[in-house]
């Protein structure tokens, strides 16, 4: 199993950038590829950004052009550079980390407990 915690949310005016990682522990060995969602209240869950371990990065509508996924490899960690924050980015953000990139986001992957961001306006 792969347990997955989530860090670097917080309170942030607009405009401004903020840096979340995932840490993931456990059979790491078996990932290939991990991501962000995050959810806002009465909404579903949506897509914030993707990577395989094969260098592939997919990133959702609403965030494409404000955030850029990364990864450690040697750290087992991959963060969300997000810049140019805005209210509608208000949400909790959730790490999920699974063994092949089709499999993100599906109850076939892990998921961490989730880090609220919230920006005001």
């Amino acid at each position: 199993q792969v347990q997955l915690v989530e860090s670097g949310g917080g309170l942030v005016q607009a405009g401004e950038s903020l840096r979340l990682s995932c840490v993931a522990s456990g059979s790491t060995f078996t990932l290939h590829a991990m991501g962000w969602y995050r959810q806002a209240p009465g909404k579903q869950r949506e897509l914030v950004a993707t990577l395989s371990f094969g260098g592939t990065t997919n990133y959702g509508d609403s965030v494409d052009g404000r955030c850029t996924i990364s990864r450690d490899s040697a750290k087992n960690t991959v963060y969300l550079q997000m810049f140019s924050l805005k209210p509608e980015d208000t949400a909790v953000y959730y790490c999920n980390a699974a063994s092949g990139e089709l499999l993100l986001g599906t109850d076939f992957g892990s998921w961490g407990q989730g880090t609220q961001v919230t920006v005001s306006s």
